[in-house]
């Protein structure tokens, strides 16, 4: 049980009872957990939309939807996205790049990836929530998302010198984040669910190559920028298939 509180913990905003005293090796040991998180924050974004889908305009449920996310998470992994963006676009060096990142400041690039994130995802919600499949897709995409820290954190190093809980992650994590996702993918009963687990592994193994290249490893700026990217991407795939 501390290990599912302290995933709640550390992913969202929510109370969490004891909160003060996780540790870093806490966070690591609860990284199995993470697709769960991300089930419970699907649920929520499902039960909210329902409860307006009839009331409201499609586009603006998209729009509260984004900003529940926000909420829920203190907007922690576009928080990540627009430090790896200013990085990556400005790092002169590995050295450069990490110190960019370590900068709470958004440059333009980080201003343009939140922009363009954010109206894909309101672009993607507002269609999907036209179409009879749009349960299992607001359900399960926040899990794909949190899935795919997994998968980077068991395939590459952390990129920093300083100490981290990414380090405590791996092989274990993964596939107990794993069993917990596909016993979700398996009770939606959606094809389309499944290529997006497909999809997200693809766009993990293309961004980890990329992270590689740029700065030797990851670190929590990229986690929480590629779990943009493959939320993203499964609400793409929902809408192309």
């Amino acid at each position: 049980m501390r290990a599912i509180l302290t995933a709640f913990a550390f992913l969202t905003r929510i109370p969490v009872p004891g909160a003060a005293s996780f540790d870093g090796e806490d966070v690591a040991r609860s990284a199995g957990w993470f697709p769960l998180v991300g089930l419970f924050l699907g649920v929520v974004y499902g039960l909210v939309s329902w409860l307006m889908r009839n009331h409201l305009p499609s586009v603006v449920i998209g729009v509260l939807l984004v900003l529940l996310d926000v909420m829920f998470t203190g907007a922690l992994h576009f928080d990540g996205l627009a430090d790896t963006a200013d990085g990556f676009g400005g790092g002169k060096s590995i050295e450069d790049t990490l110190r960019i990142m370590r900068d709470h400041v958004i440059g333009s690039y980080g201003g343009v990836a939140l922009v363009l994130v954010v109206a894909l995802k309101v672009a993607a919600y507002s269609e999907i929530l036209r179409r009879s499949y749009w349960i299992p897709a607001l359900v399960l995409t926040p899990a794909l998302g949190r899935w795919s820290i997994l998968l980077m954190t068991a395939a590459l190093p952390y990129a920093r010198q300083s100490a981290s809980a990414i380090q405590g992650m791996g092989i274990r994590s993964l596939v107990w984040g794993s069993v917990v996702m596909l016993g979700a993918l398996g009770a939606a009963m959606s094809a389309r669910a499944w290529i997006s687990m497909g999809v997200v592994v693809l766009v993990s193994a293309c961004f980890g190559f990329y992270c590689k290249r740029q700065i030797k490893g990851i670190t929590g700026d990229t986690l929480g920028a590629n779990l943009q990217l493959c939320e993203s991407a499964a609400l793409l795939v929902y809408l192309w298939t």
